[in-house]
């Protein structure tokens, strides 16, 4: 029986009052969805809101991101993603909260989307997150109450990353401090450098160029 990667996508399209645009950040998807794929794994969608999430990290020179948006298949899924509370956490494996800045928005805030990971990460399914994706793990208890995060090694974009791209007043909150905050232990590497870690079944990535990595390391995972 095949195994399901569940890729969580942001819902929110507005940079704060910047007037810019944002999104899911679609290498963040369409790289790891690679990984998976040869790893044997279906590969399925959730959003926020349902619906078609905004996309954000478009490159015309990304190959893998162009045969990704351009499967009949990954189109017709993206177009009419499901809510969190439209699934039975049973069907997956892995959930990957993939990242892009409208996650800082929506994904703290998202109850059903909290306690879909919080269900597969207690019936022995890995939770991954990269770049601003780890803001989907900021209120993520688990049964016995405590936060996921507790305790627990981890990676997200850092509070320098953030000032490097102009964002640190623009972005709700800092992601690295309220991981702290939950009582994780943030670890990271240089800028914009690739950098993941796994704790178990918990695995980050701090940027972009951390998503195939952090694929790798939540197949490995689960194959414990």
């Amino acid at each position: 029986m095949s195994k399901t990667v569940l890729f969580a996508l942001t819902s929110h399209s507005t940079l704060g009052d910047t007037g810019r645009s944002t999104g899911f950040y679609v290498p963040e998807v369409a790289h790891p969805a690679a990984v998976f794929a040869a790893a044997g794994y279906d590969i399925a969608f959730v959003s926020v809101s349902g619906g078609a999430p905004p996309q954000d990290g478009v490159k015309p020179d990304d190959d893998v991101v162009a045969g990704f948006l351009a499967d009949p298949t990954v189109a017709g899924h993206l177009d009419q993603t499901p809510t969190a509370d439209e699934l039975d956490p049973a069907d997956y494996d892995v959930l990957f909260l993939a990242g892009g800045h409208g996650t800082m928005w929506d994904f703290p805030e998202a109850k059903e989307l909290a306690q879909l990971a919080a269900d597969i990460y207690e019936q022995g399914g890995v939770v991954a997150a990269v770049c601003h994706g780890p803001a989907g793990l900021v209120n993520v208890r688990l049964n016995d109450g405590r936060y996921l995060v507790e305790g627990k090694n981890i990676s997200s974009f850092t509070n320098e990353e953030e000032a490097a791209v102009g964002l640190t007043d623009v972005v709700p909150f800092l992601l690295e401090t309220q991981l702290l905050a939950r009582g994780a232990k943030h670890t990271k590497g240089p800028n914009f450098s690739t950098y993941a870690v796994a704790d178990g079944r918990l695995v980050t990535g701090q940027n972009p160029a951390s998503a195939t990595e952090v694929a790798t390391l939540a197949v490995a995972a689960l194959a414990g």
